[in-house]
This record gives structure tokens, sequence and C-alpha cells, in this order.
């Protein structure tokens, strides 16, 4: 299919619902995606269907005692697939990763390669149809990366979505985190937390989303602060494109996290 031709069959879809930010599970909804911002949804991949989550471009900056620290992210896929009609297996790696630090006297060091591999299992608890949705995301993440600690770790999530009239949908994200100690010779607990506000125009949805993130490793619990800000565009019910910005609150938070993305379901 020519590029024409394509992007008038994208353009001449039907409408999506004018006001619901996409929080579907069924084959015939829109696509309903865990991106932008940090949060996820308790929407499951529709069974038999796969899906592709993937930031084209991924950039991280962040300076700390007069360090900069630079990350690129070439892209970072997240491939799901539907297990059930209310559940889904996600598999998400990135491929090439380039990291940069420039100290205080301008010397910079680099180091590049594959990251680390995350393996999720997503199960609804709630029925299809309703304004309150809820679901249980437990997850493993696999020591791939050259630049990670090198350790299995893991989690649960539990994803909660409330969908409210004039298109607005609440989304809260509790999560435990098991986390290798920074020595290496144990591990200890980490919680995160969010609250994100998404509001649908037409084709378009914005989130707003405030997040937390506290590791309570032995040798002094780190906090992390941002507040995220994306913008979503679905031109075609299984096709989603998104932008988004993550600025740090505070020291021990990256500084700046921006990045593009695109989703699509088959």
């Amino acid at each position: 299919m020519g590029t024409l031709t394509l992007s008038a069959a994208l353009f001449a879809a039907p409408a999506m619902a004018q006001d619901v930010v996409p929080t579907g599970s069924t084959p015939d909804a829109p696509i309903c995606t865990d991106r932008p911002t940090k949060s996820n949804f308790a929407c499951t991949v529709p069974k038999g269907k796969v899906q592709i989550e993937a930031d084209t471009f991924n950039w991280l900056s962040n300076t700390v005692a007069g360090v900069r620290t630079d990350q690129l992210l070439f892209t970072n896929p997240t491939f799901k697939y539907g297990l059930t009609d209310s559940s889904d297996i996600q598999l998400n790696w990135a491929p090439f990763t380039r990291v940069w630090t420039r100290d205080a006297s301008g010397n910079v060091a680099s180091v590049s390669g594959v990251g680390d591999m995350t393996v999720r299992f997503k199960q609804r608890l709630t029925p299809l149809e309703g304004d309150f949705q809820l679901a249980i995301l437990p997850f493993a993440k696999l020591p791939t990366a050259r630049t990670g600690n090198g350790n299995v770790e893991g989690g649960v999530a539990v994803p909660i979505n409330y969908s409210v009239p004039g298109g607005w949908t609440l989304t809260l994200g509790p999560q435990l985190d098991v986390l290798a100690d920074f020595d290496g010779r144990g591990r200890h607990l980490g919680v995160t937390g969010l609250v994100n506000i998404a509001k649908q125009f037409g084709q378009f949805t914005l989130y707003n989303e405030i997040w937390t993130n506290q590791n309570f490793d032995p040798t002094g619990t780190v906090s992390q602060y941002s507040y995220d800000i994306s913008l979503a565009w679905q031109p075609h019910p299984t096709l989603q494109f998104d932008v988004g910005l993550n600025i740090g609150l505070n020291r021990n938070t990256p500084d700046v996290v921006s990045y593009v993305g695109i989703s699509t379901r088959f």
C-alpha cells in the first residue's frame, strides 16, 4: 500500500469516542496502552492479539555533585500478547542504549550495550464493562544490561483506573518492589506510587502525573519524585503516537526525561 493510500486509510477510519480515554480490552476497542508516562492501565491486550509499545527515542539527563549523566535509548519496545479475554504476557527489552558521564573537570566517559529485560504478566480483575477497572501486574527484571546492577529484581503493580463523565480518567499506580541491596548482599523493599489525571480531546489525550519511588536500601532510603506530562494521538483505533516529558522534583530524580513513542496492535 502506498504512503498516500495508507495515510488516507488512517484518517478515514471511524472516529473514536470523543469523551472516553481508551481503557477497553475487547478486539473492537481503541488501543489501550501502558504508555505514555509511568502509569499502567488495567486493560489487557485482546486474546490472540499482538501489541507493540515502544519509545522511538528516549533521552535522560541528570547532574549530581557536578557530574552530568546522559542516557539515550534508541528504542525500548514492549511486546504484548493476549493470553485470555482478561490477561496478557509482556516482554520489555532495550536492544541498545548508551550512557555518557561528564565530571566537573570535563572528562567524558561512555558505555553502551543492551538494556535489562523485564517480563510482566497482567490479569484484569474487573468486568469488561464499567467505569472502575482493576488489574494485578507481577513482573521480574532480568540482568542483561552492562550498565545495570547485575541482579534479578521484581515486584507487583496494581493498576487502577476510574473514568468519570466529561472525558476524564483517574489512574492510581501502587507498586511494591523487591530490590537488590546496593552492596549486592541481600534484598530490600521499595514502593512506587502515582496519581495520573488524563483528559480526552477527540483523538488526543493529555496526561498529567505526579510520581514517587521510595527505595529502602539498608544504606539509606532514596526518595524520588517527578512531574510527568505527555500527549497521545490516536489517528486510528489500533495506532497511537505519543510525546512526553518527565521533570525531576528533587536531587535524587533525573532532571529531565523526554521521549517520543509509538504503539500498534494487530
